[in-house]
């Protein structure tokens, strides 16, 4: 027996309603609903007030028929089995929305192309687009601009040709912190454990890393890759460094790495800081969890996704075609995973 709800249709309001009620023409009614049209003060008030009376929301997708805009900004990541990067979809989402956008999620992970990703984008005739990855493939960056696609890269590396728009922290300097506070910590054989060694910030933090320590002169005793940031990657190379042994300290180039570098530790009995001390790198809201409490590099997360977020919206709303890159600055969140000074 089917079941049929006893709730009546909901019939959408139309703009013709809305314009009745306030008693003004169709078009005033649109471009009220337009973002950057014009439409005299005290129009836009009687639509507004037409329009919340009705209980009218505008149909976004007719709009987008008339500006030739959908206020869909396609947002590209590889890091999807990444725990951390459920903030960060949470912190894109929440600033797009406040500039008038809504995000298009797309896969640029190795098992897929990265043109089928942009197909996907251009079928969907995004305003813009924001890749959230250290890596972004050159085929990717050539589809974008040849699809006339404003493209920023967050958490990218600044190229010197200024091709691509970039919101970034500084991973080389960010590696030198990492090498100062382990060595004012009076650790001396100091190990790196990285995400994948083709990834733009594993290879320039390892490099900050290595001239720090070579001023001290250090150099890291070991470095290991995962072939992603991932928990269990972490773990694995934790295991694997406790194995062959010869370090007293390991900074490892992302958080959910340390996490696992941890857990590696805890299931081998070895003491974290009393025994090997363990440094993290982006300081996600995990990090600080009791059963963690890990010492990290912090990198503004929220200031990077803004600044990726209106540097996209400003050249999609202007028509530029770059608007600059900007790097920020990292620091140090002490918490309990190093010795004390």
């Amino acid at each position: 027996m089917s079941i049929k709800s006893s709730l009546p249709p909901v019939r959408r309001l139309t703009a013709r309603e809305v314009a009745e009620r306030a008693g003004v023409s169709i078009s005033a009614v649109s471009r009220t609903f337009t973002a950057g049209a014009s439409v005299a003060p005290a129009t836009r008030e009687r639509v507004l007030i037409a329009a919340g009376e009705l209980g009218y929301r505008p149909n976004l997708m007719a709009q987008s028929l008339m500006t030739g805009r959908t206020n869909l900004i396609g947002l590209v990541s590889n890091n999807f089995d990444n725990p951390a990067f459920m903030e960060i979809f949470d912190l894109f989402t929440r600033r797009l929305q406040v500039r008038g956008f809504r995000p298009l999620l797309a896969n640029l992970s190795a098992a897929t192309e990265s043109s089928s990703a942009l197909d996907m984008l251009l079928q969907y005739s995004v305003d813009g687009v924001i890749v959230a990855s250290s890596t972004l493939p050159d085929p990717f960056i050539a589809g974008c601009r040849a699809g006339g696609l404003p493209l920023v890269h967050a958490f990218g590396r600044v190229r010197r040709s200024g091709a691509v728009a970039v919101a970034s922290v500084d991973n080389v300097s960010g590696g030198r912190l990492a090498a100062q506070v382990l060595v004012e910590h009076g650790y001396r054989r100091i190990a790196f454990l990285g995400g994948p060694a083709s990834a733009t910030s594993t290879v320039d933090r390892l490099d900050g890393l290595t001239k720090a320590l070579r001023k001290h002169g250090l150099h890291p005793v070991r470095s290991v890759f995962g072939n992603a940031y991932s928990h269990e990657a972490g773990q694995a190379l934790m295991k694997e460094l406790l194995r062959d042994g010869g370090f007293d300290a390991v900074f490892c180039g992302d958080d959910i790495l340390a996490m696992g570098a941890l857990d590696a530790c805890v299931e081998a009995r070895v003491r974290v800081p009393d025994q090997i001390g363990i440094l993290g790198f982006n300081d996600i809201a995990m990090s600080a969890w009791p059963s963690y409490c890990l010492t990290t590099i912090r990198q503004p997360i929220g200031d990077i996704i803004s600044a990726a977020v209106d540097m996209v919206t400003t050249m999609v709303e202007s028509g530029t075609d770059s608007v600059g890159s900007r790097k920020f600055r990292c620091t140090l969140v002490e918490r309990r995973t190093l010795r004390p000074v």
